[in-house]
């Protein structure tokens, strides 16, 4: 069977509100043009999956047909060759070592340092002090990540070098891997910026490990259990090198995600009053003024709903695989090399799937509405394989970030400064002021 061709190209920077309503009007006409639509980005054609069991095809049912797309290989010079953007024998073996760093008892271990970092975080509020909600949610994500990281004193310098450098880093990044190869060569400001950081913190990771390997000593922090993990096959450990790319993909995995949902999630609570009173209820029941734990969140029910809803509402816009063999999605034959993309933003807001989708909703993750989504339509995390190894470092880190403020204080917008978003990879905000009211 032949695809359909769509009319037009993929968007793949916007950088205004206009741009996002003219994504969604995009990728809804793709939905109108077939489960699986091709279209042409320059001189290279693509195709575009847009039915979610077909996407959950993809990535579970024939996910060892498939690796990492062209986005993915610019990506690789950038960030290194870590899980995210690694494929094939060396993808899994990588996997295999890391896995064992996001165990559930492990995340449990790290939820204190959450907490701790999070009531740090919120004690230095004033009564009518204006926040840049943003700038906190980012400030938060790195202090996590970089102190589950590294627990010496040496890494204490490595995370204040993480909190200097790594948003330079994830901007110029993505800018350079959506640029022409040849623009990274410019003797441009923004240049020397990225390859400075990208230096002082290559320098400060490679210290730090090289510590470790003189002292030997599991402090169990995430980077013990990389310098610790074997492949079960070889009883090989990582590299220096293939340390440090696995390091900056956490880092970039780590502080991106969560830095954006909490952000966002503070704002959907100060523009839905009754959402808002629901989780003070539930973190006053649930907490009565104790410091959040992990063994909370199971009891947090409907933050966890709220947290649901923000990684529906707000996920990254679009993600690519490569066939490595002809595959069959529905009436569809996809030949070998194809270049395949899928847009969890756009199922995510598929009202197929979702019943009045561009609202916010947390209800909707109930047990029994929650069941009746249909596979692949919910993918902040990927799926099968390639599936996000931090899904449930992340998910907690936002939900005790949630639970502290929403415990002590009420985050309230600032009359006539309306929230302002950057398009990437995903929705940016920008200038998200805040005035934190105590709430007794």
């Amino acid at each position: 069977m032949s695809v359909p061709v769509a009319p037009g190209r993929l968007p793949l920077l916007g950088h205004t509100v206009s741009m996002l309503r003219r994504r969604q009007l995009f990728t809804a006409l793709l939905r109108k043009h077939g489960d699986v639509v091709r279209i042409d980005l320059g001189t290279m054609p693509t195709y575009f999956v847009t039915n979610p069991l077909l996407v959950h095809e993809l990535l579970v049912g024939k996910g060892s047909s498939v690796r990492k797309g062209a986005l993915f290989d610019r990506f690789r010079p950038i960030f290194g060759n870590g899980l995210a953007t690694s494929d094939g024998e060396f993808h899994r073996r990588q996997r295999r070592m890391v896995q064992p760093a996001f165990h559930r008892l492990r995340v449990s271990r790290y939820a204190d340092t959450m907490a701790r970092v999070a009531a740090e975080w919120t004690a230095d509020w004033r009564p009518g002090q204006v926040r840049v909600v943003e700038e906190d949610a980012q400030a938060l994500a790195v202090t996590v990540v970089g102190e589950a990281l590294f627990s010496t004193e040496l890494g204490k310098r490595a995370v204040e070098e993480i909190r200097r450098s790594l948003f330079t880093v994830l901007k110029q990044g993505i800018v350079r891997a959506v640029s022409p190869s040849f623009v990274e060569k410019l003797p441009l400001p923004a240049n020397r910026a990225f390859d400075d950081a990208i230096a002082r913190m290559r320098a400060i990771v490679l210290e730090v490990v090289r510590g470790w390997r003189e002292d030997g000593v599991d402090r169990g922090d995430l980077l013990s259990v990389l310098m610790t993990a074997r492949d079960p096959d070889t009883g090989a450990g990582m590299s220096d090198d293939q340390v440090y790319d696995e390091v900056m993909t956490l880092l970039v995995g780590g502080v991106e995600t969560t830095a954006l949902a909490l952000a966002w999630a503070l704002h959907e609570l100060a523009r839905n009053p009754e959402v808002e009173r629901r989780v003070h209820a539930e973190v006053d029941e649930v907490l009565a003024g104790r410091t959040p734990t992990f063994a909370d969140i199971g009891d947090l029910v409907y933050l966890r709903q709220v947290v649901n809803e923000v990684l529906r509402m707000y996920p990254v816009w679009f993600l690519m695989r490569r066939t490595l063999e002809p595959v069959e999605l529905g009436d569809a034959v996809l030949p070998e090399g194809a270049e395949v993309i899928f847009s969890p933003h756009a199922l995510h807001h598929d009202p197929a799937s979702f019943d009045d989708p561009h609202r916010f909703d947390p209800d909707r993750w109930s047990p029994e509405r929650a069941a009746r989504i249909p596979k692949g339509a919910f993918v902040p995390f990927g799926a099968g394989a390639r599936q996000c190894v931090g899904n449930l470092f992340a998910q907690t880190e936002i939900a005790i970030a949630v639970a502290t403020v929403a415990a002590r204080w009420r985050l309230v917008p600032v009359p006539g400064e309306p929230v302002r978003v950057k398009f990437t990879s995903a929705a940016y905000p920008s200038g998200m002021l805040m005035t934190a009211v105590p709430r007794n």
